[in-house]
């Protein structure tokens, strides 16, 4: 029986790259690293980003993640990326659930940013 989910793992090609990114521009919680990958938020279910080693894992490279990050004060958070030259898929909007943007890391993954 299955009773938790332990990662969701996205794939990379540059994983120096996307070290800065997720930890210097967008600042998650890195929870471990090795030379491969990455897991961030602690808890039972972490978010990985993981060199893309194996060349089933290629095609999973630069696509839209299906994943949502909550973030505070989504304003100030987005004008500091766009600072930084984040790349948005979506431009911060306001919609009817609430605020959001898709932001592209820097191998083109994209991830929902929605205000929590």
């Amino acid at each position: 029986m299955i009773d938790k989910m332990k990662n969701i793992v996205v794939f990379v090609k540059d994983f120096e790259a996307a070290k800065h990114f997720y930890k210097e521009v967008l600042q998650l919680p890195l929870v471990q690293e090795s030379m491969a990958i990455m897991e961030f938020f602690p808890g039972p279910t972490t978010l990985g980003i993981a060199m893309a080693m194996h060349e089933a894992a290629m095609p999973l490279v630069g696509r839209h993640t299906g994943i949502t990050l909550t973030v505070k004060d989504i304003d100030e958070y987005c004008r500091r990326l766009s600072e930084a030259g984040v790349e948005f898929a979506e431009p911060l909007e306001k919609t009817p659930w609430g605020k959001m943007a898709v932001v592209k890391d820097p191998d083109g993954n994209q991830f929902a940013l929605v205000e929590g």
